[in-house]
């Protein structure tokens, strides 16, 4: 576009402004319009020739370029006429919508003057019509009272014929065609109610009249009131009604349906007149809904057959006669009922709330009664379970309509708390009277005169165990059928009290042993009951595990680890004392022949160890009814306790050898002891690992030293000795020196003084058996003497 053509292009825009300008006035004038022009033509120009400037030097950069001078230009010049095209389009465009809009302004100027003169035109006629209007009050008068009269000669025919279908309505009644009596009752209320409307119109204030007109329709309420009863009937028997009688169902809702919207209708006239009859509204849909609610809670109730005087399960037997009854009812509903309703009475949902409501009602109550353990556990169980389950709000004949997950609750978090916490304080009662019935029990049968019963794999055992885990079973049980939490709580309550009991336990069989020993003939089957304690050790140590594995999901809970380590501490501890009790009784019948080892009478020949050996060997035959493990404690703490004694006897220095001679026999005649309890043992300790050789060994070890015949080794001897049982004292070895007979006192004073001065060390593969032995407290220079 060149610079003539852009001036033209302006020059006419601002016409056209100056133009449009001076249509809403002159206000502008001829000066301003010329500034403004000349200032839009300056900025105009001065902005081109920049913009040609820069245009120009980014095509002419290089020499080269200036040979395209021609190419440029054309290219320029097709830009220019779009660019001109376009600015005309728009420009032209613009100027047809201002002079629209100027058309548009005159006609909406015009229409405003036109209807400006209709309004006065109107006002002067209102004016002068209202004199008229004031001339015709008496018309109107007569216009009502026309009405009135037209009404009433309308009605004529029903107001005369009212006792006639009064009687015909109480037979339609008695005969149970509701459908007809509702009709004929909803004509002779329309006459009452046009004819009270009509006198409330003419004259509200007399009530004269309308007192009139409701005693010649009194008949109709007492009508009204009776097919009310008869229909509330049908509602309450609406369960059997829908199977036997549908069709009598649906008249019966229709009539319903037909009264609210009479109620509807009249409430929509009392706003507009004022005026509404003395029985509206009737609400027969509320009545019925309240019918439904009432039927609803004694069906609940009256489900309650006995008492707990009459039959310990009333509860169970009340609670399955509500589900049954509840869940029949609500398939009645479902797939008869709902077709007979409206869809917008929502009669399943209705019926869902109302017996909903009916049960939290019911279950309040019963949770408010003194109930005990095992009926809160009863209505836990109906109330957290049964309820939302298949076999009733879940079954599959109620879905989907009925969700049990959006199933409120019967009961409150707060109430099933206290029915939960009430439960534990029972249970807690129950459980510590349970426990000391079940001991005293098993105490009578620990003075019988038989033996205990024993196991499929022979072991001696009591009903104790049996008796105690599965009290604990049965309520754990019951536990898992109402919550997970109520189960943990259950175990960590029988866990508790088992430790407790076990502490009972243990002190009943310290007192058990105590008696035995004042009268060691009774009870005669002291030791087989004395072993059934134990193995009920091994027997509740199991069943605890066996317990905890099946109701706990994890291996360690809070609160069950330490309960756990006490009551495998306490069940160790009346096995260890079970086993030592029987231990007493086998050496107090051992007590006479241990005496006589390491004797002259001994060394004269004697059978003590045999006898020993034989007493042991008889006992351990009822020892076999032990379990393992503690059956392998009674046997190492025996062999232990036979090498002891022997230790024993030979440290009291019952004998000192007087020759070489006597030496030599009294050492063989240990080795071959010695040899005896290590076969005997082995024997006895056949089917689990011990080391019966090293304790035997100790008495061979001993002999060695007694045995030897040159004094002058007897140093290199004991000294061997010592570093095989680090724990030997001094005294010790005093006393085996005084038991040898040889031995000088200084070698004795060299001997015992060159080992005290040496380091002790401690040998791995060493025996303690010494500091079990205590020798006479005689001072070691007193022995040496």
């Amino acid at each position: 576009m060149s610079m003539s053509d852009r001036r033209r292009t302006a020059g006419r825009g601002l016409k056209e402004e100056e133009e449009s300008v001076n249509i809403y006035g002159p206000g502008l004038g001829v000066v301003g319009i010329g500034v403004l022009r000349l200032c839009f033509m300056e900025a105009t120009d001065r902005e081109a020739m920049s913009t040609a400037v820069q245009r120009v030097a980014g095509m002419l950069q290089k020499p080269d370029q200036l040979d395209k001078v021609e190419q440029y230009r054309r290219r320029e010049a097709r830009k220019k006429a779009s660019v001109e095209a376009r600015l005309k389009a728009a420009i032209q465009s613009q100027l047809d919508g201002v002079r629209t809009g100027l058309t548009q302004l005159h006609n909406a100027l015009s229409d405003v003057k036109d209807i400006q003169g209709s309004l006065g035109d109107v006002s002067k006629d209102w004016r002068q019509s209202i004199n008229t209007i004031e001339s015709l009050k008496d018309v109107k008068d007569a216009v009502v009272q026309h009405s009135q009269l037209a009404a009433a000669v309308e009605n004529l025919k029903n107001i005369f014929s009212v006792p006639e279908i009064v009687r015909e309505t109480e037979e339609l009644i008695l005969q149970g065609d509701l459908l007809k009596a509702h009709r004929k009752l909803m004509d002779l209320e329309c006459s009452r109610d046009d004819l009270m409307y009509e006198q409330y119109r003419m004259d509200s204030k007399n009530s004269r009249d309308m007192k009139l007109i409701q005693n010649y329709f009194g008949q109709v309420q007492k009508l009204s009131d009776e097919l009310a009863k008869q229909l509330w009937m049908v509602v309450q028997r609406s369960s059997v009604t829908v199977r036997r009688d549908p069709t009598m169902l649906v008249s019966v809702v229709r009539i319903i349906e037909r009264e609210e919207k009479i109620d509807r209708r009249m409430l929509d006239r009392n706003k507009q007149t004022g005026f509404i009859p003395h029985d509206r509204p009737k609400k027969w849909k509320e009545k019925m809904l309240e019918v439904l609610q009432k039927t609803v809670t004694n069906r609940i109730e009256g489900t309650q057959a006995d008492t707990r005087e009459s039959d310990k399960m009333w509860l169970v037997r009340h609670l399955e006669i509500i589900r049954r009854y509840v869940l029949d009812d609500l398939q009645v509903v479902k797939n008869l009922m709902v077709q007979c309703f409206p869809p917008h009475y929502e009669i399943l949902k209705q019926f869902l709330a109302l017996y909903h409501e009916a049960l939290s009602n019911r279950i309040q109550e019963l949770a408010s009664e003194d109930l005990e353990a095992n009926e809160i556990v009863s209505l836990l169980t109906w109330v957290l379970n049964t309820y939302q389950s298949p076999e009733m709000m879940g079954h599959v004949d109620l879905a989907p309509e009925v969700n049990v997950k959006s199933l409120r609750p019967l009961l409150s978090r707060d109430v099933v708390d206290l029915l939960l916490n009430k439960y534990m304080s029972t249970l807690t009662s129950n459980i510590i009277g349970w426990l000391r019935k079940a001991l005293e029990t098993d105490k009578k049968d620990w003075g019988k005169n038989a033996d205990p019963e024993a196991d499929q794999d022979g072991y001696f055992q009591t009903t104790l165990p049996a008796i105690v885990f599965q009290m604990f079973e049965q309520n754990l049980q019951v536990a898992t059928q109402i919550s997970e939490d109520l189960k943990k709580k259950v175990l960590l309550l029988c866990l508790q009290q088992m430790s407790s009991f076990l502490t009972r336990y243990k002190e009943e069989a310290q007192f058990y042993k105590e008696e035995h020993l004042k009268n060691r003939q009774l009870p005669a089957f002291y030791v087989q009951y004395m072993i059934a304690i134990i193995n009920n050790c091994q027997t509740f140590k199991e069943s605890i595990v066996s317990l905890k594995r099946k109701y706990l999901k994890s291996e360690v809970e809070e609160g069950v680890q330490g309960n756990q380590s006490s009551m495998d501490a306490t069940l160790d501890t009346i096995a260890k004392e079970g086993c030592s009790s029987l231990l007493e009784e086998v050496f107090m019948d051992l007590e006479q022949h241990l005496s006589d080892l390491m004797t002259r009478k001994w060394l004269a020949g004697t059978n003590s160890v045999d006898t020993i050996c034989v007493t042991v060997e008889d006992y351990f035959n009822d020892f076999a009814k032990i379990k393992p493990p503690y059956k392998k404690t009674v046997t190492m703490e025996a062999h232990r306790r036979v090498v002891v004694e022997y230790i024993r006897a030979i440290m009291q220095k019952r004998i000192s050898f007087r020759s070489a001679e006597e030496r030599k026999e009294g050492a063989e005649r240990m080795i071959k002891e010695a040899d005896q309890f290590r076969f005997l043992f082995k024997k006895l300790a056949s089917g689990f690992d011990e080391d019966t050789d090293r304790l035997c060994d100790t008495i061979a070890s001993i002999a060695e030293v007694l045995k030897l015949t040159d004094p002058s080794l007897l140093y290199l001897e004991v000294s061997t000795l010592v570093s095989k049982y680090p724990d030997i004292r001094d005294e010790h070895i005093a006393a085996l020196l005084v038991v040898r007979g040889d031995a000088t006192r200084e070698l004795k004073q060299t001997i015992i003084e060159t080992l005290s001065q040496r380091s002790t060390q401690l040998n791995p593969n060493g025996v303690s058996i010494f500091k079990e032995i205590s020798v006479s407290t005689m001072s070691v220079p007193k022995l040496l003497k």
